[in-house]
């Protein structure tokens, strides 16, 4: 394919998550686990390049995801995912520019595969609806559909059952530990409780819902991360987010995140974030002519 064949690289955000809580409430005949929870939104994460092609081909330009083969790579799966349910003869080239650590529990990899299939739809002019997009995303994984939709949701089933939410401002000091423990070994554990009895919306308004399921386990399993919640609980309430290892401190103003980050040993790998109403990415669709 020549130049001519080719569309212009654009530039898109494919914003990070936390799990405000999280519980296990039982599992379906299939295996797989019903959850509530609350995903919220945040205003730092990867960034998807795409580029057109007239080809077919859809390729991943460079090899930042490390570790992950571009056919397993979420980004690659979705923009073929896309191409297949829409018998769309063009392709893509994707580039991701990885800032957010795999294993975190902060969706990443679901949410760069959000921002394939949304932009995507756009690019290749396939005219999907969002439930649409969303029902493609459930099959990549079950945080890709709170991302398509771009909005801060209260969560059921496996996280496919989507609930719009308001929450208040807030700031999150952010901890990597830099572990990736597997998700069906921590459902192996028999720390893992399983069976939380349900909950309303309500009870997460009152304040009484933010526990993880997944924290006891990955305490006891890793160092890193009950050495992170140890220094965490010195400035604030740590928080575990997902299934993976990231812990988090919300505070009600920057100043408040920032003074506790500045507090915290220099070599860990921590930040502060805030968390948005709508993601940057539906943003960032309005304000390019697509």
């Amino acid at each position: 394919m020549d130049a001519s064949e080719a569309g212009a690289w654009s530039w898109w955000p494919a914003p990070a998550k936390l799990n405000l809580f999280l519980h296990i409430t039982g599992r379906r005949a299939d295996g797989y686990h019903l959850l509530q929870t609350v995903f919220r939104l945040l205003d730092w994460g990867d960034r998807i390049g795409l580029r057109t092609r007239s080809d077919g081909q859809i390729l991943r330009i460079g090899d930042s995801v490390a570790g992950v083969a571009p056919e397993q790579d979420l980004a690659v799966r979705a923009a073929r995912v896309l191409q297949q349910a829409t018998d769309c003869g063009q392709g893509a080239e994707i580039r991701v520019d990885k800032q957010v650590p795999a294993g975190g529990g902060f969706g990443g990899g679901s949410s760069d595969a959000a921002t394939v299939l949304v932009v995507l739809n756009r690019l290749w002019k396939t005219g999907l609806s969002v439930d649409a997009l969303a029902e493609l995303g459930l099959a990549l994984g079950a945080d890709v559909p709170v991302f398509v939709r771009g909005h801060n949701a209260w969560a059921e089933g496996v996280g496919e059952r989507l609930t719009p939410i308001t929450l208040p401002p807030a700031w999150y000091l952010l901890v990597d530990p830099g572990v990736h423990v597997p998700t069906a070994a921590l459902f192996r554990s028999e720390r893992l409780t399983r069976d939380t009895p349900a909950v309303i919306i309500g009870d997460f308004a009152s304040g009484a819902l933010t526990g993880n399921a997944f924290e006891p386990v990955l305490r006891a399993l890793e160092p890193a991360v009950e050495a992170a919640f140890q220094l965490l609980a010195q400035v604030g309430t740590p928080r575990l987010t997902g299934s993976g290892s990231g812990c988090f401190v919300e505070y009600p103003t920057r100043d408040a995140a920032q003074q506790a980050l500045e507090s915290l040993p220099k070599m860990l790998q921590a930040r502060v974030v805030a968390g948005v109403d709508r993601s940057p990415l539906l943003d960032a669709l309005d304000a390019m002519d697509v």
